[in-house]
Protein backbone atom coordinates (compact mmCIF):
# COMPACT_ATOMS: atom_id res chain seq x y z
CA UNK A 1 0.00 0.00 0.00
CA UNK A 2 1.45 3.10 -0.70
CA UNK A 3 2.75 5.58 2.32
CA UNK A 4 4.22 8.42 -0.15
CA UNK A 5 1.65 10.70 1.51
CA UNK A 6 3.44 10.60 4.67
CA UNK A 7 6.07 12.74 2.90
CA UNK A 8 3.75 15.80 1.79
CA UNK A 9 5.03 18.54 3.49
CA UNK A 10 2.59 20.34 6.42
CA UNK A 11 0.63 23.52 5.30
CA UNK A 12 2.09 26.75 6.64
CA UNK A 13 0.60 29.12 9.23
CA UNK A 14 -0.45 32.21 8.50
CA UNK A 15 1.64 34.69 9.70
CA UNK A 16 0.31 37.76 8.89
CA UNK A 17 -3.44 36.59 10.84
CA UNK A 18 -1.17 35.74 14.06
CA UNK A 19 0.16 39.08 13.86
CA UNK A 20 -2.98 40.87 13.22
CA UNK A 21 -4.99 38.96 15.68
CA UNK A 22 -1.91 39.93 18.11
CA UNK A 23 -2.56 42.99 17.77
CA UNK A 24 -6.29 42.96 17.94
CA UNK A 25 -6.14 41.18 21.66
CA UNK A 26 -3.89 44.65 22.29
CA UNK A 27 -6.81 46.79 21.58
CA UNK A 28 -9.18 44.58 23.67
CA UNK A 29 -10.82 46.39 26.85
CA UNK A 30 -9.01 44.45 29.16
CA UNK A 31 -5.26 44.63 30.51
CA UNK A 32 -2.79 42.91 28.24
CA UNK A 33 -2.50 39.09 28.86
CA UNK A 34 -5.34 39.26 31.49
CA UNK A 35 -7.47 36.87 29.94
CA UNK A 36 -4.23 34.32 29.62
CA UNK A 37 -4.47 31.25 27.93
CA UNK A 38 -7.92 32.15 26.00
CA UNK A 39 -5.38 35.16 24.71
CA UNK A 40 -2.93 32.91 23.44
CA UNK A 41 -5.86 30.27 21.51
CA UNK A 42 -7.29 32.39 19.90
CA UNK A 43 -4.19 33.82 18.38
CA UNK A 44 -2.85 30.52 17.71
CA UNK A 45 -6.23 29.76 15.92
CA UNK A 46 -6.37 32.79 13.64
CA UNK A 47 -2.83 31.56 12.63
CA UNK A 48 -3.80 28.55 11.71
CA UNK A 49 -7.43 29.15 10.19
CA UNK A 50 -5.68 32.58 8.37
CA UNK A 51 -7.96 35.26 9.31
CA UNK A 52 -7.88 37.35 12.23
CA UNK A 53 -11.01 36.52 13.63
CA UNK A 54 -11.29 32.46 13.99
CA UNK A 55 -14.30 30.17 14.30
CA UNK A 56 -14.70 27.02 16.89
CA UNK A 57 -18.37 26.10 15.35
CA UNK A 58 -17.19 22.75 14.07
CA UNK A 59 -15.73 19.94 15.29
CA UNK A 60 -15.44 16.34 13.87
CA UNK A 61 -14.26 13.14 16.25
CA UNK A 62 -13.38 10.07 14.74
CA UNK A 63 -12.81 6.95 17.22
CA UNK A 64 -10.15 4.51 16.16
CA UNK A 65 -11.09 1.07 17.76
CA UNK A 66 -8.87 -2.55 17.80
CA UNK A 67 -7.36 -5.12 19.60
CA UNK A 68 -3.78 -5.53 20.44
CA UNK A 69 -2.22 -8.86 20.80
CA UNK A 70 -0.09 -8.29 23.84
CA UNK A 71 -3.42 -8.74 25.97
CA UNK A 72 -2.75 -12.41 25.70
CA UNK A 73 0.26 -11.05 28.59
CA UNK A 74 -2.19 -10.13 31.39
CA UNK A 75 -1.49 -6.38 30.94
CA UNK A 76 -4.91 -5.44 31.54
CA UNK A 77 -7.98 -5.28 34.33
CA UNK A 78 -10.16 -5.54 31.73
CA UNK A 79 -11.38 -8.69 29.39
CA UNK A 80 -10.57 -8.10 25.38
CA UNK A 81 -13.85 -8.88 24.86
CA UNK A 82 -14.78 -4.77 25.96
CA UNK A 83 -13.34 -3.58 22.85
CA UNK A 84 -16.11 -4.52 20.65
CA UNK A 85 -18.39 -3.68 23.68
CA UNK A 86 -17.43 -0.37 23.90
CA UNK A 87 -17.54 0.04 19.83
CA UNK A 88 -21.53 -1.00 20.19
CA UNK A 89 -21.56 1.09 23.12
CA UNK A 90 -20.32 4.22 21.27
CA UNK A 91 -22.76 3.82 18.57
CA UNK A 92 -25.48 3.14 20.62
CA UNK A 93 -24.69 7.08 22.46
CA UNK A 94 -23.92 5.54 25.41
CA UNK A 95 -20.21 6.41 26.18
CA UNK A 96 -18.87 9.15 27.46
CA UNK A 97 -17.53 10.79 24.10
CA UNK A 98 -21.06 9.74 22.50
CA UNK A 99 -22.55 12.02 25.46
CA UNK A 100 -19.93 14.75 24.91
CA UNK A 101 -19.88 15.44 21.27
CA UNK A 102 -23.67 15.54 21.03
CA UNK A 103 -23.59 18.08 24.00
CA UNK A 104 -20.80 20.61 22.06
CA UNK A 105 -22.53 19.52 18.88
CA UNK A 106 -19.49 17.84 17.00
CA UNK A 107 -19.51 15.36 14.44
CA UNK A 108 -18.73 11.63 15.79
CA UNK A 109 -18.18 8.81 14.07
CA UNK A 110 -16.67 5.52 15.46
CA UNK A 111 -14.07 3.68 12.75
CA UNK A 112 -13.44 -0.45 13.75
CA UNK A 113 -10.26 -1.32 12.51
CA UNK A 114 -9.96 -5.00 13.66
CA UNK A 115 -11.43 -5.96 16.96
CA UNK A 116 -11.10 -9.37 18.38
CA UNK A 117 -14.99 -10.22 18.91
CA UNK A 118 -17.34 -9.50 15.97
CA UNK A 119 -19.43 -5.80 16.42
CA UNK A 120 -21.83 -7.18 13.52
CA UNK A 121 -22.61 -4.42 11.17
CA UNK A 122 -23.95 -1.30 13.08
CA UNK A 123 -25.48 1.93 10.77
CA UNK A 124 -22.68 4.02 13.10
CA UNK A 125 -19.66 2.13 12.44
CA UNK A 126 -17.34 2.34 9.78
CA UNK A 127 -15.91 -1.03 9.08
CA UNK A 128 -11.91 -0.74 7.92
CA UNK A 129 -11.49 -4.04 9.27
CA UNK A 130 -7.33 -4.85 8.97
CA UNK A 131 -7.22 -7.54 11.55
CA UNK A 132 -8.80 -9.35 14.69
CA UNK A 133 -6.15 -6.60 16.02
CA UNK A 134 -2.57 -6.51 16.12
CA UNK A 135 0.28 -9.84 16.29
CA UNK A 136 1.48 -9.77 20.13
CA UNK A 137 4.78 -7.77 20.08
CA UNK A 138 6.09 -9.69 23.19
CA UNK A 139 6.63 -12.71 20.88
CA UNK A 140 6.94 -10.22 17.56
CA UNK A 141 6.28 -7.22 15.85
CA UNK A 142 2.41 -5.93 16.25
CA UNK A 143 1.38 -5.25 12.63
CA UNK A 144 3.08 -6.05 9.11
CA UNK A 145 4.28 -3.21 6.93
CA UNK A 146 0.78 -3.46 4.93
CA UNK A 147 -1.25 -3.50 8.08
CA UNK A 148 0.84 -0.32 9.11
CA UNK A 149 0.09 1.44 6.11
CA UNK A 150 -3.75 0.70 5.89
CA UNK A 151 -3.89 1.77 9.59
CA UNK A 152 -2.04 5.46 9.06
CA UNK A 153 -4.62 5.80 5.82
CA UNK A 154 -7.20 5.44 7.91
CA UNK A 155 -6.89 8.38 9.97
CA UNK A 156 -5.67 10.55 6.92
CA UNK A 157 -9.04 9.27 5.22
CA UNK A 158 -10.77 10.72 8.54
CA UNK A 159 -9.21 13.88 8.40
CA UNK A 160 -10.41 14.13 4.84
CA UNK A 161 -13.96 13.46 5.34
CA UNK A 162 -13.47 15.88 8.11
CA UNK A 163 -11.96 18.54 6.11
CA UNK A 164 -14.83 17.72 3.10
CA UNK A 165 -16.93 18.56 5.71
CA UNK A 166 -15.95 21.81 6.84
CA UNK A 167 -14.93 21.28 10.32
CA UNK A 168 -12.40 23.62 11.68
CA UNK A 169 -11.35 21.33 14.39
CA UNK A 170 -10.35 17.59 14.65
CA UNK A 171 -10.28 15.58 17.42
CA UNK A 172 -8.79 11.61 17.33
CA UNK A 173 -9.94 9.23 20.08
CA UNK A 174 -9.39 5.95 20.70
CA UNK A 175 -10.84 2.24 21.93
CA UNK A 176 -8.36 -0.71 22.26
CA UNK A 177 -7.96 -2.86 25.71
CA UNK A 178 -4.29 -3.21 26.39
CA UNK A 179 -3.80 -0.01 24.25
CA UNK A 180 -1.54 1.85 27.17
CA UNK A 181 0.61 -0.99 27.32
CA UNK A 182 1.36 -0.02 23.50
CA UNK A 183 1.80 3.73 23.76
CA UNK A 184 3.70 2.94 26.76
CA UNK A 185 6.27 0.80 24.64
CA UNK A 186 6.42 3.44 21.62
CA UNK A 187 7.09 6.64 24.23
CA UNK A 188 9.63 4.01 26.23
CA UNK A 189 11.02 3.63 22.40
CA UNK A 190 10.58 7.35 20.94
CA UNK A 191 11.82 8.44 24.45
CA UNK A 192 14.45 6.51 25.10
CA UNK A 193 13.20 6.33 28.65
CA UNK A 194 12.67 2.89 30.92
CA UNK A 195 8.83 0.94 31.33
CA UNK A 196 8.86 1.25 35.05
CA UNK A 197 8.61 5.27 35.08
CA UNK A 198 5.80 5.58 32.02
CA UNK A 199 4.07 2.20 32.41
CA UNK A 200 0.19 2.81 34.50
CA UNK A 201 -2.78 1.47 35.59
CA UNK A 202 -4.36 1.90 32.58
CA UNK A 203 -8.14 0.76 33.05
CA UNK A 204 -6.93 -0.21 36.86
CA UNK A 205 -4.06 -2.51 37.32
CA UNK A 206 -2.62 -2.54 41.09
CA UNK A 207 0.39 -2.26 41.70
CA UNK A 208 1.50 -5.68 41.10
CA UNK A 209 -0.24 -5.86 37.45
CA UNK A 210 2.04 -2.46 37.01
CA UNK A 211 4.71 -3.67 37.22
CA UNK A 212 3.77 -7.08 35.27
CA UNK A 213 3.28 -4.77 33.09
CA UNK A 214 6.41 -2.54 32.66
CA UNK A 215 8.13 -5.85 32.22
CA UNK A 216 6.23 -7.16 29.47
CA UNK A 217 7.19 -3.50 27.88
CA UNK A 218 10.58 -4.18 28.25
CA UNK A 219 11.21 -7.60 26.88
CA UNK A 220 9.68 -6.20 23.86
CA UNK A 221 11.82 -3.67 23.85
CA UNK A 222 14.44 -6.22 24.17
CA UNK A 223 13.31 -8.35 21.23
CA UNK A 224 12.95 -5.36 19.06
CA UNK A 225 15.84 -3.31 19.83
CA UNK A 226 17.12 -3.66 16.50
CA UNK A 227 14.01 -2.31 14.76
CA UNK A 228 13.21 0.56 17.02
CA UNK A 229 15.34 3.62 15.91
CA UNK A 230 12.63 5.03 13.14
CA UNK A 231 9.41 6.28 14.41
CA UNK A 232 7.66 4.29 11.30
CA UNK A 233 9.61 0.89 12.64
CA UNK A 234 8.62 1.72 15.95
CA UNK A 235 5.24 1.75 15.29
CA UNK A 236 4.89 -0.94 13.27
CA UNK A 237 6.96 -2.95 16.11
CA UNK A 238 5.32 -2.35 19.20
CA UNK A 239 2.77 0.14 17.85
CA UNK A 240 -1.58 -0.51 17.59
CA UNK A 241 -3.70 -0.06 14.43
CA UNK A 242 -5.79 2.42 16.40
CA UNK A 243 -2.35 4.28 17.48
CA UNK A 244 -1.05 3.93 13.86
CA UNK A 245 -4.44 5.85 12.61
CA UNK A 246 -4.45 8.41 15.36
CA UNK A 247 -0.46 9.34 13.94
CA UNK A 248 -1.89 9.24 10.33
CA UNK A 249 -4.54 11.90 10.68
CA UNK A 250 -2.36 13.73 12.91
CA UNK A 251 0.02 13.99 9.59
CA UNK A 252 -2.85 14.42 7.36
CA UNK A 253 -4.21 17.24 9.12
CA UNK A 254 -1.14 19.28 9.24
CA UNK A 255 -0.83 18.91 5.38
CA UNK A 256 -4.01 19.81 4.82
CA UNK A 257 -4.38 23.00 7.11
CA UNK A 258 -6.73 21.78 9.78
CA UNK A 259 -6.27 22.11 13.56
CA UNK A 260 -6.00 19.37 16.21
CA UNK A 261 -7.10 19.08 19.97
CA UNK A 262 -4.54 16.33 20.88
CA UNK A 263 -6.46 14.54 23.65
CA UNK A 264 -4.68 12.24 26.82
CA UNK A 265 -1.58 9.89 26.78
CA UNK A 266 -2.39 7.07 24.43
CA UNK A 267 -3.47 10.38 21.56
CA UNK A 268 -0.49 12.27 23.05
CA UNK A 269 1.95 9.17 22.04
CA UNK A 270 0.43 8.99 18.45
CA UNK A 271 0.97 12.84 18.53
CA UNK A 272 5.06 12.65 19.22
CA UNK A 273 5.44 9.88 16.71
CA UNK A 274 3.50 12.23 13.78
CA UNK A 275 5.86 14.96 15.25
CA UNK A 276 8.88 12.51 14.87
CA UNK A 277 8.18 11.61 11.82
CA UNK A 278 7.03 15.55 10.40
CA UNK A 279 8.61 18.17 12.95
CA UNK A 280 6.29 20.46 11.54
CA UNK A 281 2.94 18.75 12.14
CA UNK A 282 3.48 20.18 15.87
CA UNK A 283 2.31 23.81 14.98
CA UNK A 284 -0.51 22.49 14.35
CA UNK A 285 -1.69 20.84 17.45
CA UNK A 286 -3.51 21.53 20.60
CA UNK A 287 -3.62 19.68 23.74
CA UNK A 288 -6.61 19.22 25.47
CA UNK A 289 -5.56 18.08 29.41
CA UNK A 290 -2.44 16.42 31.42
CA UNK A 291 -3.60 12.23 31.86
CA UNK A 292 -3.65 10.78 35.18
CA UNK A 293 -1.28 8.30 33.51
CA UNK A 294 1.81 8.67 35.00
CA UNK A 295 4.22 8.46 31.29
CA UNK A 296 1.67 11.65 29.84
CA UNK A 297 3.43 14.29 31.20
CA UNK A 298 6.85 12.98 29.87
CA UNK A 299 5.34 12.87 26.86
CA UNK A 300 3.85 16.18 27.29
CA UNK A 301 7.47 17.36 27.96
CA UNK A 302 8.59 15.92 25.00
CA UNK A 303 6.27 17.87 22.57
CA UNK A 304 6.65 20.86 24.58
CA UNK A 305 3.17 20.88 24.83
CA UNK A 306 1.14 22.65 27.85
CA UNK A 307 -2.43 21.27 28.06
CA UNK A 308 -5.67 23.39 28.63
CA UNK A 309 -7.38 20.99 31.97
CA UNK A 310 -5.68 19.31 34.40
CA UNK A 311 -8.92 17.00 35.40
CA UNK A 312 -7.47 13.83 36.60
CA UNK A 313 -9.10 12.03 33.79
CA UNK A 314 -7.71 8.75 31.96
CA UNK A 315 -10.81 7.45 30.03
CA UNK A 316 -9.43 8.00 26.77
CA UNK A 317 -12.08 8.04 24.00
CA UNK A 318 -11.34 11.86 22.69
CA UNK A 319 -12.84 12.00 25.81
CA UNK A 320 -10.92 15.06 27.21
CA UNK A 321 -10.36 16.86 24.29
CA UNK A 322 -14.33 16.84 24.24
CA UNK A 323 -14.11 18.58 27.23
CA UNK A 324 -11.90 21.57 26.37
CA UNK A 325 -13.40 22.14 22.98
CA UNK A 326 -16.08 24.68 25.13
CA UNK A 327 -12.32 26.47 26.10
CA UNK A 328 -11.51 27.08 22.54
CA UNK A 329 -15.32 28.28 21.64
CA UNK A 330 -14.77 30.60 24.30
CA UNK A 331 -11.37 31.85 23.05
CA UNK A 332 -12.91 32.55 19.80
CA UNK A 333 -15.51 34.62 20.83
CA UNK A 334 -14.15 36.92 23.26
CA UNK A 335 -11.55 37.44 20.78
CA UNK A 336 -13.95 37.79 18.05
CA UNK A 337 -16.87 40.16 20.23
CA UNK A 338 -15.16 42.37 23.31
CA UNK A 339 -15.07 45.62 22.02
CA UNK A 340 -11.75 47.55 21.78
CA UNK A 341 -10.83 50.54 23.82
CA UNK A 342 -11.84 52.74 20.42
CA UNK A 343 -15.05 51.15 20.05
CA UNK A 344 -16.04 51.32 23.65
CA UNK A 345 -14.30 55.07 24.15
CA UNK A 346 -12.70 53.78 27.22
CA UNK A 347 -9.29 55.16 27.19
CA UNK A 348 -6.38 52.95 27.13
CA UNK A 349 -3.40 52.46 29.48
CA UNK A 350 -1.01 55.39 30.10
Amino acid sequence: MNTDWLAQPCAALNESSRAAALERQGQLTKPPGSLGKLEAIAVQLAALQGTVKPKMESAHISIFAADHGVAAEGVSAFPQAVTAEMVKNFARGGAAISVLAKQINATLEVINLGTAFPVGSMANVRDEHIAPGTANFAHGPAMTEAQLAAAMQSGRAAVLRAKQAGAQLFIGGEMGIANTTSASAIACALLHELPQFLAGPGTGLDSKGVAHKAAVIQRALDLHKSNLTKPLDVLRHVGGFEIAALTGAYLAAAQNGMAVLVDGFISSVAALTAVRIQPGVRHWMLFAHTSAEPGHQRVLSALDAHPLLQLGMRLGEGSGAATAVPLLQLACALHNNMATFAEAQVSGKL
